[in-house]
């Protein structure tokens, strides 16, 4: 998976962007035909505690996820859209199966 990390407005420091591409590649066993992550994260505004966004477009063989959620940290942010997009695949995937594996008819 190729794995984009872009951060407007500030430089976002290589242990950041490590933590962002552990957690990425951790989604790989969820599936097997994500192609790329897009990631931004960026700054609100000032004043706010939870200013830390993260924005993430998974590029899917056939769909794209996308999420974007915010927090204390950046490190809280990132964590809480990969498991908003982690849920989409899973989502994706089951749908998927169920379109595969109709139910039995019993007759």
């Amino acid at each position: 998976m190729d794995i984009i990390i872009q951060s407007p407005g500030f430089k976002a420091s290589e242990a950041l962007e490590s933590f962002t591409r552990e957690k990425l590649n951790k989604l790989s066993q969820h599936s097997d035909k994500i192609i790329r992550a897009d990631v931004t994260l960026s700054k609100g505004p000032e004043g706010r505690q939870d200013n830390n966004y993260c924005e993430i477009r998974l590029e899917v063989a056939g769909n794209d996820h996308f999420a974007k959620k915010n927090g204390n940290s950046f490190e809280l942010a990132i964590t809480e859209t990969i498991h908003a997009v982690q849920h989409m695949l899973e989502k994706s995937r089951d749908k998927e199966n169920s379109h595969r594996h109709p139910d039995p008819v019993i007759e």
